[in-house]
């Protein structure tokens, strides 16, 4: 009889431990992906100020130098400015789409555990029952 609750009680503890371990996977990818989410807003404030800083300094010179912000300089300006705006929204896809593969391997990990769960029952279903067989059959 011993031996038969033994393999049952392992059996479900097993099986628990998965589970708990998928789940504890599920959530440390999720606040890992809100960690990164936080750098990459962090960062990209940075460098919008350190930009504002170049184009400021940029529209400074030019106005000590006498030359007009208009034509040719002001044509460089915004093409300077498209380019970083699309080089900005390159960064920022870049990292939504990591903080979502980051999202994506915690579930895979959780329905891991599930599946090694349900492994751990059938298993040991079995060997339950050649415990209960051995001891009683």
């Amino acid at each position: 009889m011993i031996f038969t609750i033994l393999a049952a009680v392992s059996t479900a503890v097993g099986a628990y431990g998965q589970v708990q371990a998928g789940k504890a996977a599920e959530d440390a990818a999720k606040e890992q992906a809100r960690q990164e989410k936080i750098a990459a807003e962090s960062a990209e404030l940075a460098r919008r100020e350190e930009l504002n800083a170049q184009l400021a300094a940029q529209t400074a010179s030019m106005a000590a130098s006498g030359i007009a912000a208009e034509g040719t300089p002001a044509s460089i300006a915004l093409e300077q400015a498209k380019t970083i705006g699309q080089s900005e929204g390159m960064i920022s896809l870049s990292g939504k789409l990591a903080r979502a593969q980051t999202i994506r391997e915690g579930k895979a990990a959780k329905a891991g555990a599930y599946m090694g769960a349900a492994s751990t029952l059938l298993k040991g279903g079995e060997k339950t029952k050649r415990a209960y067989d051995e001891e009683f059959g």
